[in-house]
């Protein structure tokens, strides 16, 4: 069963707690998921392999490290994954952004994918899913799918919040996905919100309704 890893440092906590505030404007709002985003990020990667290498400093030669092995696809379930994207470039500049959109269809219920754009050497790349929230789970598992469908297999998914619900759905179905979030609410609402959760994280991040 994959892992899942609550990012409790006292900097996201602290924002976060911005970030859920309904007073907060998108412009703020914006601007601390973003912050947010970096900050997980430098968990996410804390996992990746490093390799020496010989430098020149002004005053002498030595070793350093620097990571090694596979490159980075950020990959935002669209549209409020959008929001993620500038704080995890900000850390991992060298990473390609990939971008995957999914809608549910009104009779069936099941998540349609409708618009897909990744780089074409995913196989030899890790690739980090981002969506602010975790909440039935079903957007995050369909798009999971669609990547393994492309033949990914390394595959992080990272959210600000979730609800137990998305978290169970995510492991049922994707055990090898670790899941990297912020926080863990305490549940889904009759029409789906996380609870205490933030709202709808796309019209705030855009402001629409």
């Amino acid at each position: 069963m994959a892992k899942v890893h609550i990012l409790d440092h006292p900097l996201i906590q602290h924002k976060l707690t911005f970030i859920r505030d309904k007073n907060t404007g998108s412009k703020e709002f914006r601007e601390l998921v973003e912050e947010v985003s970096m900050l997980m990020a430098y968990e996410v990667t804390r996992d990746f392999a490093l390799k020496d290498i010989e430098i020149e400093t002004p005053v002498t030669t030595t070793k350093g490290q620097v990571i090694a092995g596979r490159k980075v696809v950020i990959v935002p379930i669209l549209r409020a994954g959008i929001g993620m994207v500038s704080g995890m470039v900000n850390l991992i500049p060298a990473a390609k952004v990939g971008h995957i959109g999914l809608y549910r269809d009104p009779e069936t219920l099941q998540p349609v994918e409708y618009y897909c754009k990744l780089p074409s050497d995913l196989n030899e790349r890790e690739l980090i899913v981002i969506d602010p929230m975790l909440a039935t789970g079903g957007s995050a598992s369909a798009a999971i799918k669609f990547l393994k469908d492309r033949k990914v297999k390394n595959i992080k998914l990272v959210c600000l919040l979730a609800a137990p619900e998305g978290i169970k759905k995510v492991q049922e179905e994707h055990p090898d996905v670790d899941i990297y979030l912020a926080a863990v609410d305490e549940k889904l609402d009759d029409h789906g919100y996380i609870v205490p959760g933030l709202g709808d994280a796309g019209d705030r991040l855009f402001g629409t309704k």
